[in-house]
């Protein structure tokens, strides 16, 4: 037999053996979709998770005028219509480098990006890096058969 007890505003359920042993009544409802980008009529769905907090951040207003008029636009191609709520977004952007991407400001002038990447560091992969001479023979670096025909 299952006892009841309460402590403060929490009510605590001891079950017995028994009361596990017979199978569970209780039935769950079925769980609601949950709404994507684009809701059944048609509308944005503004708090979807999908836009990572940039219809509310401090450039939100300009972002959501600029995602509506593309989703909404008829234009050919579809949003051509909307260059200046866009340069509108990105210029307001612009203005909190740390909170959206700092690069931001560089997405229209693409003349030396080629001279740039050649100037930054590679990216650490372990199958081309190459051992110095103070780590041979340390850890890994031959198989043991080889270590001792080099002895």
């Amino acid at each position: 037999m299952s006892v009841c007890k309460q402590f403060g505003k929490d009510k605590v359920i001891f079950a017995t053996e028994e009361d596990h042993k017979i199978p569970s009544t209780v039935t769950l409802p079925e769980p609601e979709p949950q709404p994507g980008l684009i809701l059944e009529n048609g509308d944005i769905n503004w708090n979807c998770p999908c836009l990572g907090g940039m219809a509310t951040g401090p450039c939100g207003v300009e972002f959501r005028n600029a995602f509506s008029c593309f989703h909404y636009s008829e234009a050919e191609p579809k949003g051509s219509d909307c260059y200046e709520l866009f340069k509108t977004m990105q210029n307001c952007m612009q203005q909190y480098p740390t909170l959206y991407n700092k690069d931001i400001a560089d997405d229209d002038d693409f003349s030396g990006l080629d001279e740039q990447k050649s100037n930054e560091p590679r990216p650490h992969t372990p199958a081309t890096e190459t051992k110095s001479s103070s780590t041979a023979g340390v850890g890994n670096s031959a198989p043991e058969s080889e270590a001792k025909n080099i002895a």
